[in-house]
């Protein structure tokens, strides 16, 4: 994470006495990693300036985007009920290589950890689990496809491998393009760009929006 960051607010994109919405910046830990020098993250910039902040959901290291962050332990238990019951429409934005021949389409293949080479996760129809991925086309552009994405479940790296089988990997993805160097931070053009479920307690609407930066 850039730095000069560490001890800067999050840009707050929605806020009540039970949560808070925030933009996680690319390459920035969603929650404190392994190792001290791992240990600066979203959550830990959040907490200077909260006096309670509970984790509900993540963001992969190279992801920006959108992050829930609880207020209180009884709203993480309310908000994770929420995304586990798959009550959270999420949409992503992502700059994909090549040209896409659909205009849209539904994704559904199956995913499970290489265990040989973690944290890489693969397609496979036997052993993985159930994950399904909504995607149109927004953009065609000279030599790739800005799509949107919509996760039906929330499989770690779901939609960077979901990509990847299609034939069309995500710009910048380290991890699952091979025109990518290994050695290339914050280049992935994958964006959580809208939030919408009903407050917990309220129940209102929110909805919460915000453009990605490429």
């Amino acid at each position: 994470m850039n730095q000069s960051r560490i001890n800067t607010k999050p840009e707050i994109l929605y806020e009540d006495e039970y949560f808070i919405i925030v933009h996680k910046e690319p390459e920035e830990l969603t929650v404190p990693g392994r190792g001290p020098d791992k240990m600066n993250c979203l959550m830990s910039r959040t907490a200077l300036f909260y006096p309670e902040v509970y984790n509900i959901h993540r963001l992969d290291q190279p992801t920006s985007g959108l992050v829930v962050i609880a207020l209180s332990k009884e709203m993480q238990r309310s908000l994770s009920i929420l995304f586990q019951d798959r009550k959270i429409e999420k949409e992503y934005i992502a700059l994909v290589e090549g040209q896409l021949s659909e205009d849209s389409g539904i994704i559904e293949l199956p995913l499970r950890a290489d265990i040989d080479n973690r944290p890489v996760q693969v397609v496979d129809r036997e052993q993985g689990k159930k994950a399904i991925t909504r995607w149109s086309v927004v953009e065609k552009l000279d030599s790739c496809t800005r799509v949107l994405l919509k996760p039906e479940t929330g499989r770690t790296h779901q939609l960077r491998v979901h990509q990847k089988a299609m034939g069309h990997p995500i710009l910048g993805d380290r991890l699952y393009n091979d025109k990518v160097p290994d050695d290339l931070m914050g280049e992935l053009k994958l964006h959580a760009m809208s939030l919408k479920f009903e407050h917990p307690v309220t129940g209102e609407l929110v909805s919460v929006r915000k453009e990605p930066r490429f």
